[in-house]
């Protein structure tokens, strides 16, 4: 009976560690409690507590630093990891779609702050809202539809239909989801402050800001991705 009373025990702890996380509102890449405090608050023995980490560990949420104590997994990180895998045997392939975006959607987003009308402006600023809002709830799937939209209606802007067309089949085509910078969680933020000084630029009727803006946004989406190659 002893093997069973011990892992019920395991379960407990783990179950009480986990409301715990929650209810302390740790967050991940916080440092948690140690052995010692979840010992004392949990009161149980160091051993079961032990237990329970390690276990904890193993179902990837929390991470043991040796000499420096638990801390919360952060999934964004492990998330990450099979896209940086996918990055170091795509680099070439990575950088001919930048050259060619860099080409194109510059002059398109001078286009559109030439021929935007206030549909059209209203259309792109839904978008980034929308973008913000799936942001906060770390929805990447939706993040990236939404980038990609607010390029394709961009383009739309110009009442250009061949640069509509173009601009459409190459988002649609290259593997616009795989390559995206999005997948990098601090670029996130950049994005939402790149992509409204486009509209801006595109608002103001300023040509030349918009096409700087988006070659601005360009860059750093493709310095950010080939700079989580090396990590």
């Amino acid at each position: 009976m002893k093997p069973i009373r011990k892992i019920r025990l395991s379960e407990s702890i783990i179950k009480a560690i986990k409301k715990m996380i929650v209810a302390d509102n740790f967050e991940p890449g916080d440092k948690f409690y140690s052995e010692n405090e979840l010992t004392k608050k949990l009161q149980v023995s160091r051993s079961s507590v032990r237990e329970a980490i390690r276990i904890l560990e193993v179902t990837g949420k929390v991470t043991v630093r040796h000499g420096k104590g638990v801390y919360i997994t952060d999934t964004n990180a492990v998330k990450l990891q099979p896209f940086i895998d996918w990055l170091k045997t795509n680099e070439n392939s990575i950088t001919d779609i930048f050259e060619v975006n860099l080409i194109i959607e510059p002059k398109a987003a001078a286009y559109a702050a030439q021929k935007a009308d206030s549909g059209d402006i209203r259309k792109i600023e839904e978008i980034c809202t929308q973008f913000e809002s799936y942001a906060k709830h770390k929805n990447t799937v939706e993040m990236i539809n939404h980038d990609r939209d607010f390029h394709r209606r961009l383009a739309k802007a110009t009442k250009n239909p061949t640069l509509h067309a173009l601009v459409e089949s190459m988002t649609s085509s290259f593997p616009y989801g795989g390559i995206s910078s999005l997948h990098i969680p601090e670029r996130i933020e950049k994005t939402i402050h790149e992509h409204r000084s486009i509209i801006k630029a595109v608002k103001n009727r300023d040509k030349e800001g918009a096409e700087q803006a988006m070659i601005h946004h360009l860059e750093n989406a493709l310095h950010d991705i080939m700079s989580h190659m090396n990590i």
